[in-house]
C-alpha cells in the first residue's frame, strides 16, 4: 500500500510526497543485507587465511562486521543522497522531514539506531523496526524518528508529474547554460513544485519558487534575472535539463539556437521580459 504524506519545507510550504510502503522497503532492506553478506563474507575469507592468531582473527572479525552492519548504509545514504544499492533498486530515498536531502549525520543516527534498535546487530530482533513503522503515519521506524527523517518513493509514475514545458521564448537563452552543476536532489526539489504548483497558495508559491530559483542559479552561476517570477525560471532551467537528457538518451545532439544581436541600450536584455 503507497501512502502520501505532507512534508512543511523550510518556508513553511506544505508538499505532498509518496511515503515508501513497508513491503518495498523490507525488499530494499533484504538486497542490502545480501550484499552486506557479500562483503563481509569476502573480507573474512581473506582474514581466515591469513590471520593465524586467534586473538587478531577474532578483533578483526568483530571490527569488520561493524564496519560493514555500520559502514554501509551510512556511507552510501550520506554520499548518493539517501539511496543504498537496495533503495536505487526499489526507487527509494531517504530524505529530511522537510524533504530536503540528508547530510552525515542523518545517515549516521539512521544506521546506529538500526543496528542498535530496529534491526538488532544480527537482524535478531527486526520486529522492533517493524511494529515501529506499523504504528508511524510516515512508516518511520526508531532511527528515522531520531534522525529527523522519511523514507519516500524517488521514482513515481509519469502520469504523476506534471509536464515541464519550455517557454518558446526563452529556449535560445536556456540553450546556452552551463547545467553541469545542478544536482538531482535540487532538480527533483524543484520539479516536485513545480507539480504543485497550481496547488500552492500565491504567497507561500512565490517564497517557495524564489528560493529555489536562487539555490539553482548559485549552482548553475547564472542569476535570476530582474523581475523574472522563481517558477519561469525553474521552469525554463529544469525543461533545458530534461531536453538534453532526452537528446543524450537518444543519441542525438543538442540543437544551438541561433542568438539575435542585442539591442543597444543602458540597461542588460532580461530575456524573461517581453520587450517594451
Amino acid at each position: 500500500m503507497q501512502r502520501e504524506t505532507e512534508l512543511v519545507t523550510g518556508d513553511a510550504v506544505v508538499l505532498d510526497l509518496r511515503v515508501a510502503a513497508l513491503a518495498s522497503r523490507g525488499v530494499a532492506l533484504a538486497l542490502d543485507v545480501l550484499v552486506q553478506l557479500a562483503v563481509f563474507g569476502l573480507f573474512f575469507l581473506a582474514l581466515l587465511f591469513g590471520v593465524s592468531d586467534e586473538a587478531l582473527f577474532l578483533a578483526l572479525t568483530l571490527t569488520l562486521f561493524v564496519l560493514v552492519r555500520v559502514g554501509y548504509p551510512v556511507l552510501f545514504e550520506a554520499l548518493s543522497g539517501g539511496r543504498t544499492l537496495g533503495k536505487m533498486a526499489l526507487g527509494l530515498r531517504v530524505v529530511r522531514d522537510d524533504g530536503g536531502p540528508i547530510r552525515f549525520r542523518h545517515a549516521l543516527s539512521r544506521g546506529l539506531a538500526g543496528v542498535i534498535v530496529d534491526f538488532g546487530p544480527v537482524l535478531a530482533w527486526s520486529a522492533v523496526g517493524v511494529v515501529v513503522s506499523l504504528a508511524s503515519g510516515r512508516s518511520k521506524r526508531v532511527g528515522d524518528h531520531l534522525a529527523g527523517t522519511v523514507v519516500i518513493r524517488d521514482r513515481v509514475p509519469a502520469e504523476d508529474a506534471a509536464p515541464i514545458m519550455m517557454p518558446p521564448e526563452l529556449a535560445g537563452w536556456a540553450a546556452q547554460l552551463d547545467l553541469s552543476g545542478l544536482p538531482e536532489d535540487l532538480a527533483m526539489a524543484g520539479r516536485q513544485y513545480l507539480g504543485r504548483l497550481g496547488q500552492l497558495r500565491p504567497e507561500a508559491r512565490d517564497a517557495l519558487g524564489h528560493q529555489l530559483a536562487q539555490d539553482v542559479a548559485a549552482r548553475i552561476g547564472v542569476p535570476v534575472p530582474p523581475g523574472a517570477p522563481g517558477w519561469l525560471y525553474l521552469t525554463t532551467v529544469l525543461a533545458e535539463r530534461r531536453n538534453r537528457e532526452q537528446a543524450r538518451l537518444s543519441g542525438y545532439q543538442q540543437p544551438v539556437y541561433p542568438q539575435p544581436e542585442p539591442e543597444r541600450r543602458d540597461e542588460p536584455v532580461n530575456p524573461f521580459t517581453p520587450p517594451s
